[in-house]
């Protein structure tokens, strides 16, 4: 252990690397790889060997990759030069306190690819030993690195001592009474900080500098949502309206379709067509998207792109056609951050006409998963001119699944559920998985995996659906959970989060049908790998466009501005939750701009005009740029068209699938390539309804 110490004691000395790293992307459009990468330092009184390792992610079918309960996980390369070519050389990986040792293997001059690590912090090593076979590392250290996590440290608290400590002026509760009746008596409540967290007297006297809204009246009560079977050329009446919610034994009105929460599940047949007459009884403006569906532009339902905005009192016809089969939803398209916070969503199943399109299951669920940011009186308002939450999104505390916040479901031992996921949240990216049930990945948003793979937990961003196949062999209780690493940033530490969102009762009598040897094997589909083989030759292909995803503020406080300086040194690929709150609760998108931005052309979101000829594929690099104000992962949606992902961070994708909205995380490249098949004027957005909000947006037509 004394060895180990010096070890430590010996590499947090090293000096500061270079500014041009071994890990430095070599074009300037890509990110700074210091998310993904290590540089090694030789040991004293080593030279002539050096190296890095890559973090590259393991194989999978999720942009980035967690174990279920939410730690990171990556694949060591080694890239070495200069050691000896007598000799036995490990790599280990051992967290900075040194109380454990992970032996990686055995490595040489040249590329190693190493054992997976999924430690929150870590310390990599390379020993010379006498015998491979070394279970713990004896011999003379030759080099050694750091994970990019291990930079979080606690910020000197002295930098805050003058002024940054105490309340920033103008800072204070606010309060405005120029915005109607509704308003007159709204003040903003103190905001929910996290169990276990500190925040500095400063972030607390934090406040958005914009009025507080929440609907006001005693509204119905809202109804549980309705399966809706639809068949061809039937007509939906639709009205958005005001709904009276009691959660937790709190009783406040929110927003619902049809005086549902969540609105109608709207099931149908792939090629069929429905009209849907939608009113709006709201006290604003708004439309209704349906998210994912390849349909005729002008119904889209993309608030000043494709069709006025639907006046309070006002009516809007859609014509809705389904062309693929899947789980898709719709929700609104003005102030999402307003209107899908308050409940308006729903989800559309559309089935093969065959209905043969999944292997087997005894029953299906359709999840909407949802989280509301509730405190001590009610829940948070929101913003009236501009959202809050504009840097990092609103993340909530209540979870909610269909619309309530204790689901339930009885089965039986050895049934196989099939469950539609959907992300309705407005920033929660979520890590879901069935403790002591296996599951099995299906499919996603628009389509079917070519291959259907066993996962420990579902990473599912804003917007994103997955199609899964669990299996309850036990009797008991099964949590569905939502497991995570929340981030400490003022102690720069990692601690667990485990959110319930709902329990599985499972029964000790068995299923009337044993589908234990069909869920026990993993299908290919061989339709979807035929489907599928023209659009591989794309895989080596370069670009043709590219957007980098960045940030732009004004007007931040200036507490704000200094923790965020601080804390820039590292950001996690994914914000998984909402441990910064009172910074960004006072965010608003009068103060954070969120970018889309053309390196080809230098325009900005909604001034880029990018054109494609309809049917010819379109590949998309979409950067992520880690030195933004604020590194954050972004679930990038494209309206009316699908896309397969190509490649993460240049490791090519070997299970494609259809989707509509991928996780980019921050600092990562991710190619995508886009089947430009339905002609039209088209959006192309952040899904985090506050950087939507924030400006996040662009269009392109297909002509």
């Amino acid at each position: 252990m004394a060895r180990r110490v010096l070890f430590f004691i010996a590499f947090t000395a090293a000096p500061a690397a270079a500014q041009q790293r071994p890990c430095d992307p070599p074009t300037p459009l890509g990110p700074s790889h210091d998310l993904y990468c290590i540089e090694l330092v030789p040991a004293p009184g080593m030279t002539g060997v050096s190296g890095r390792v890559e973090l590259a992610g393991p194989a999978g079918p999720f942009t980035v990759a967690v174990t279920a309960e939410g730690r990171s996980r990556v694949i060591p390369i080694a890239s070495l030069q200069g050691l000896p070519p007598a000799g036995t050389f490990i790599a280990w990986a051992t967290p900075p306190q040194m109380d454990t040792v992970v032996k990686l293997g055995q490595v040489r001059n040249g590329s190693t690819t190493l054992r997976a690590v999924d430690l929150d912090k870590f310390v990599v090593l390379i020993t010379a030993e006498r015998d491979r076979r070394a279970r713990e590392p004896s011999g003379r250290v030759v080099l050694r690195g750091q994970s990019p996590s291990t930079r979080l440290f606690p910020p000197d608290l002295l930098e805050f001592s003058i002024g940054a400590m105490g309340q920033s002026p103008g800072m204070g509760h606010h309060v405005r009474s120029d915005s109607g009746p509704a308003e007159d008596s709204l003040a903003w409540p103190m905001a929910p900080v996290p169990r276990g967290l500190t925040m500095l007297p400063a972030e607390m006297a934090l406040r958005p500098q914009v009025t507080p809204y929440w609907p006001a009246g005693t509204p119905p009560a809202a109804r549980p949502r309705e399966w809706l079977r639809l068949r061809d050329g039937d007509t939906l009446r639709l009205e958005a309206g005001l709904v009276r919610r009691n959660l937790k034994g709190q009783t406040y009105p929110m927003y619902g379709f049809n005086g549902q929460y969540p609105g109608p599940l709207i099931e149908v047949t792939r090629g069929s067509e429905i009209v849907v007459a939608f009113s709006n009884h709201l006290p604003e403006s708004t439309t209704v998207h349906w998210h994912g569906i390849r349909l005729e532009n002008r119904f889209d339902g993309a608030s000043g792109l494709t069709q006025p905005a639907v006046a309070p009192g006002g009516a809007f016809t859609y014509r809705v056609r389904f062309p693929d089969a899947g789980i898709y939803w719709y929700h609104p398209h003005v102030r999402e951050d307003v209107q899908q916070e308050l409940g308006l969503y729903g989800n559309v199943l559309v089935r093969s006409p065959d209905g043969a399109r999944y292997s087997p299951a005894n029953r299906e669920q359709v999840l909407l998963l949802d989280d509301l940011l509730v405190g001590a009186a009610g829940p948070i308002p929101l913003g009236r001119e501009s959202p809050t939450h504009a840097l990092m999104g609103r993340f909530g505390n209540v979870f909610l699944v269909n619309g309530e916040p204790d689901y339930r479901l009885a089965v039986r031992r050895g049934e196989v559920i099939r469950f539609f996921l959907t992300n309705a949240s407005n920033t929660r990216t979520m890590n879901v998985s069935f403790p002591g049930a296996r599951m099995k990945l299906v499919a996603s948003d628009a389509g079917m995996f070519e291959r259907e793979a066993w996962v420990e937990s579902v990473v599912i961003a804003p917007a994103e659906r997955y199609v899964v196949h669990v299996r309850f062999d036990r009797p008991g209780k099964v949590a569905l959970v939502n497991r995570v690493q929340g981030l400490d940033h003022l102690y720069g530490r990692f601690f667990p989060e485990v959110d319930t969102l709902g329990t599985i009762d499972v029964a000790a009598d068995r299923a009337r049908e044993d589908l234990g040897a069909s869920f026990a094997r993993l299908r290919r589909d061989t339709a979807t790998t035929r489907q599928l083989e023209p659009y591989r030759r794309f895989l080596q292909r370069p670009p043709d466009r590219s957007l980098v995803l960045t940030l732009e503020t004004r007007g931040l406080p200036p507490v704000t501005q200094r923790l965020m300086q601080l804390d820039s040194i590292y950001f996690a690929p994914v914000e998984w939750s909402g441990t910064m709150p009172m910074m960004n609760w006072a965010s608003t998108g009068q103060q954070v701009r969120w970018v889309l931005r053309d390196p080809a052309t230098g325009r900005e979101n909604m001034d880029i005009d990018w054109r494609f000829r309809q049917g010819a594929p379109v590949k998309l690099r979409l950067v992520n740029e880690r030195l933004s104000f604020h590194g954050m992962q972004h679930p990038i949606h494209v309206h009316g068209q699908r896309f397969l992902v190509l490649a993460v961070n240049g490791v090519p994708r070997d299970d494609l699938v259809w989707k509509d909205t991928v996780l980019v995380p921050a600092g990562s490249v991710v190619d995508i390539l886009l089947d430009a098949s339905n002609p039209g004027r088209w959006m192309l957005h952040c899904h985090i309804a506050e950087h939507l909000s924030a400006g996040m947006m662009m269009a392109f037509t297909v002509e």
